[in-house]
């Protein structure tokens, strides 16, 4: 019994040995696979930089902007034949179109700006009469030397459409006062201007030049008379004068917009007598095109009259812009 315990004893004991030989490290085996398992390769990136379409990146500055608007304003009242409170059968017709574009570019900015407008009244039994006449093209750049201070030069031109006529108390026209380009006026300055914001702006143009035309020959002053502050016998006239423009644009309640222009020249050589002008019209958008118009003109220049001259129009009518 004895033996046959040493010989079972003596087995285990060679066996040990051998078992812990064949011991395998985890993981050693998860870092270094067996010869005959499975070969994964690390796949290698091929990175290359990409070029994209040109087109993708191409893009285009725009530094032109523009602003369009055409108006037609209508008025009309008509009694019965019978009517015992008095009144005319009249209507009227005014049309306008207005156009702005602005280009801008780092310290440079150039403006442009045109306003026609034309409109008649036709009241019974008398002649078509007009009530609203101007072309008005203002052309203005500048260089920005701070935040709120640039030097400028502009050009404007000024004139009408029509012949300006007066009228007898029978309703016949009596003489032509004025026509297109009688008198035409074109304005250069160069000076400074003040713009704190893009709905105010004022230029002091220390250097100024107006030169005022009659060509209508009809118009031409004679016999030691003057019109329009121009000689007998002749159509031009030169002025250096101090100019100071003041422009608003500017929406001060929702759907109502202020739009004002004063100007006031004075001749050097008559400095204690400038002329001033002060266009403001007050719009109030019903909807998108149909708007209520409150427009008037303050006007004094001694060369045209020594009162002060006046002009007022209330109107509805249609307002198309673009862009919307």
């Amino acid at each position: 019994m004895r033996r046959q315990f040493y010989f079972l004893l003596i087995i285990l004991w060679g066996w040990v040995p051998l078992a812990s030989a064949q011991t395998y490290d985890i993981d050693e085996l998860r870092h270094k696979p067996d010869s005959n398992s499975l070969k994964v390769e690390k796949p290698e990136l091929d990175i290359r930089p990409i070029t994209l379409p040109i087109s993708a990146l191409d893009l285009k500055v725009i530094y032109w902007r523009h602003w369009s608007s055409f108006g037609i304003n209508a008025n009309q009242s008509s009694f019965s034949d019978n009517w015992t409170g008095g009144g005319v059968n009249s209507i009227s017709v005014g049309l306008l179109l207005n156009h702005k574009s602005d280009y801008t570019r780092n310290n440079t900015n150039f403006v442009t700006e045109l306003l026609m407008q034309y409109g008649k009244q036709k009241n019974k039994d008398q002649q078509p009469r007009k009530n609203n006449d101007r072309v008005f093209w203002d052309n203005k750049l500048s260089l920005k030397v701070s935040n709120h201070w640039s030097l400028f030069t502009s050009l404007t031109f000024e004139s009408q459409f029509d012949m300006g006529l007066t009228y007898g108390s029978d309703g016949t026209v009596t003489d032509t006062i004025s026509n297109f380009m009688a008198p035409g006026y074109l304005t250069e300055s160069l000076g400074i201007e003040y713009k704190p914001d893009n709905t105010f702006s004022l230029r002091i143009g220390t250097g100024t030049a107006r030169q005022t035309f009659i060509l209508d020959e009809r118009l031409v002053p004679r016999n030691g008379a003057t019109r329009f502050g121009v000689e007998s016998d002749k159509n031009f006239r030169n002025d250096l004068a101090f100019q100071i423009t003041a422009n608003l644009d500017r929406n001060i309640a929702r759907n109502l917009n202020l739009k004002s222009r004063y100007n006031m020249f004075a001749n050097y050589e008559e400095l204690g007598d400038p002329s001033h002008r002060l266009d403001a019209t007050l719009t109030a958008s019903v909807t998108r095109i149909i708007n209520v118009t409150l427009s008037g003109i303050l006007l004094y220049d001694s060369r045209l009259d020594d009162e002060i001259q006046t002009s007022q129009t209330l109107a509805l009518g249609l307002l198309f812009k673009l862009p919307k």
